[in-house]
């Protein structure tokens, strides 16, 4: 947590993971980020992973330190309090996240005659608001058809457990606002940027080169472990363990021979062939087979920590294969020992180690990660504190359940 960006407030009405994300790194860099939901919950606040209690750790993680306002939004008056903290006037404000349609109440159009320098962010699935969801536009664009075992059939699809495309959209959403916030405060313009994930997709296999890739060379087939026009692989060790080792790099490539004292087999394989596989990565990822079986026999005849120790000694690009439990276990570079993370404990009941701001701001400390917020738990204080309500106006609002505090879930 640092405070570059205090005075910006961000009203966020979105629910997954695209939209919270990139509220969260805006929140994370000091945004204040107000996030209204239906009383009860919106269609992400029982998401699995659960809290043995019940309680989603999936929406308690991606909104934790922003504050909650519960409302009635299948009511006219609840929405009109919505409209009303997204155009609310100041400075710093008028910023709005979210994934609801474009041509629903929270049109920008609308929104802007109240404040016509709102900057809105809209995540969608596709440009014409046809529904999609990552694992959708992860099957559209032809990623799944490309990923498993070479043995497997060419039409057998592999899904990722990652959400690759959300995970993007919401960080080059938190970046697509910021250079909107720029321009308004050059110019005053207000901007809707609609920002769907196959166009997130469909760019990035762009400046991947896979799509001129596909045009002029035909689909890309699956190619197992294998890294794609490199050497890198995963290799077992004599006391099966598994291990991914890559050469990118021509420094990477010499790493690895000198580790496993390949140096004369793969001078003979170069002999035979010639070629150098240290000046040309392609030339590695060709000949893959061939090398991979002179690493599999050095590796087979190793234990995990007899080729670690190789491997470390001469700094190769590596690492062993485990189970998140395990790499919380045992690595503690990534969470017990890594200053990004501190125990917290969240409305689930649990504390456990919780990230704060994925960036280091060198020569400034970190604030601690904050809690996530229960339900409604600010309901009363962004009324008051900012739409500027009353006590009674407060009180009402309650009375007649357009809005509800976390006792009321």
């Amino acid at each position: 947590m640092y405070d570059l960006l205090k005075d910006m407030t961000i009203v966020e009405g979105a629910s997954f993971i695209a939209g919270p994300s990139c509220a969260l790194h805006l929140l994370q860099m000091g945004a204040d980020v107000i996030r209204f939901d239906a009383i009860g919950g919106g269609p992400d606040y029982r998401r699995w992973p659960l809290a043995p209690g019940g309680a989603s750790l999936y929406w308690e993680g991606l909104n934790k330190g922003k504050r909650s306002i519960a409302i009635d939004l299948r009511r006219p008056e609840g929405r009109e309090l919505a409209v009303a903290l997204i155009t609310a006037p100041g400075e710093g404000r008028g910023y709005f996240v979210t994934n609801y349609p474009a041509d629903g109440f929270l049109a920008h159009e609308k929104l802007a005659r109240r404040r016509p320098d709102l900057i809105t962010l809209r995540v969608m699935g596709w440009p014409d608001g046809r529904n999609g969801v990552d694992y959708t536009i992860n099957a559209a664009v032809g990623i799944p058809l490309m990923t498993g075992s070479a043995e497997d059939s060419a039409d057998a699809p592999v899904n990722s457990m990652l959400p690759a495309w959300d995970l993007t959209t919401g960080a080059y959403g938190a970046f697509a606002l910021l250079a909107g916030d720029r321009r308004r405060r050059e110019t005053g313009r207000g901007a809707e940027i609609r920002l769907a994930l196959s166009d997130v997709a469909a760019s990035v296999l762009g400046h991947f080169g896979q799509i001129a890739e596909t045009l002029t060379s035909g689909d890309r087939p699956k190619y197992g472990n294998s890294v794609f026009g490199a050497f890198g692989r995963d290799f077992a060790t004599r006391d099966r363990s598994r291990i991914m080792l890559v050469a990118i790099t021509a420094r990477q490539w010499s790493a690895l021979v000198r580790a496993l004292d390949l140096g004369v087999k793969v001078g003979a394989l170069e002999a035979e062939l010639g070629i150098s596989f240290a000046t040309d990565e392609g030339l590695r990822f060709l000949h893959r087979d061939r090398l991979c079986l002179l690493v599999e026999r050095v590796v087979a005849g190793l234990t995990l920590n007899e080729v670690a120790e190789r491997l470390e000694r001469e700094g190769t690009c590596w690492e062993p294969y485990r189970s998140l439990g395990a790499a919380i276990a045992e690595d503690p570079r990534l969470v017990g020992c890594n200053e990004l993370f501190e125990p917290v404990r969240h409305p689930s009941g649990l504390c456990y180690p919780t990230p704060g701001s994925m960036a280091k701001l060198r020569g400034e400390p970190r604030a601690r990660p904050p809690t996530a917020p229960k339900l409604g738990e600010h309901t009363d204080e962004i009324l008051a504190d900012f739409l500027g309500l009353a006590s009674h106006e407060v009180g009402r609002l309650h009375d007649c359940g357009l809005v509800a505090g976390p006792a009321q879930e």
